[in-house]
């Protein structure tokens, strides 16, 4: 390729197709949409799976499992990788995952998991912990502490129905 050559073929500038002008413009009789049918009727419009009539291929393949949207997004770490990012001392909290740039993502808990060795004294704070990453992070003398969880939908009914229940309604005189 020479320096002549990069911009070959392509065209800043190019002027719109012109349809239904004419026999002599290439597009002119039926403006490039064929003979009849629905196609070259206006306001045709039809599905990305449309087949030709045919059963579509995303209906014939069939459908398994289910996704919740509304499962709990749990990021992990391993306690190998917190050796390695932090020093001896240093608390470790979802916070500081954030700023160092470890866990970019959203997330609703952290989980600590026990891949990888343990030999400084952290202070690890996690909403869960593998039993093999408590008994590591123990084995090297850190501190574990466990962070409350999101409150499920259940338990706050529960608790409102609590606080509802405690108020007596007013008599009226």
């Amino acid at each position: 390729m020479s320096l002549h050559e990069i911009n070959k073929g392509i065209h800043k500038h190019t002027k719109p197709r012109r349809l239904g002008r004419g026999l002599g413009s290439g597009t002119g009789k039926t403006a490039g949409k064929g003979h009849k049918g629905a196609k070259a009727r206006a306001g045709y419009f039809a599905l990305s799976i449309f087949q030709g009539g045919a059963m579509p291929l995303v209906r014939r393949v069939p459908k398994r499992g289910f996704t919740n949207s509304f499962a709990a997004k749990v990021a992990s770490i391993n306690v190998g990788e917190l050796n390695d990012l932090f020093n001896d001392g240093d608390v470790i909290n979802p916070q500081t995952l954030r700023e160092s740039g470890v866990l970019k993502r959203r997330y609703d808990l952290l989980k600590v998991l026990g891949d990888g060795e343990v030999t400084k004294k952290l202070t690890v704070a996690a909403h869960q912990f593998s039993a093999s990453a408590r008994e590591k992070l123990e084995k090297a003398g850190a501190k574990i502490e466990v962070l409350p969880g999101p409150t499920p939908v259940e338990e706050k009914k529960a608790q409102a129905k609590q606080a509802k229940q405690g108020k007596k309604p007013s008599s009226k005189s």
